[in-house]
């Protein structure tokens, strides 16, 4: 099952980069349809954003509010979207639960 995510035409898939951070509740979000994926034991709402990308609400996280986007995004199967959730989840701090400045 594929994702349905706005496509760029060229039918490629560009190299996504995950951008942490806080996403603030826009107007007309609650008219956004979004999936909830659980991806080993913690839940993460997803959502398109208006960059033909995702935006990743770790919903299970220590921190609401909390994630990250990836763009783009077109045509992602669900293992792909789990794929970029355990990449996330793999350079989270476990003390703080927020991706720590090096």
């Amino acid at each position: 099952m594929k994702a349905i995510y706005p496509d760029n035409g060229d039918g490629e898939r560009a190299r996504s980069e995950a951008v942490p951070g806080l996403r603030s509740e826009t107007e007309g979000a609650a008219d956004v349809t979004s999936l909830t994926l659980e991806v080993d034991g913690e839940m993460f709402a997803l959502r398109p954003n208006e960059f033909g990308g995702t935006d990743y609400t770790w919903l299970s996280g220590p921190n609401p509010g909390y994630g990250f986007g990836v763009s783009p995004t077109p045509n992602l199967s669900l293992d792909e979207h789990m794929e970029n959730i355990r990449d996330f989840l793999a350079i989270v701090d476990p003390t703080t639960g927020y991706i720590e400045d090096d």
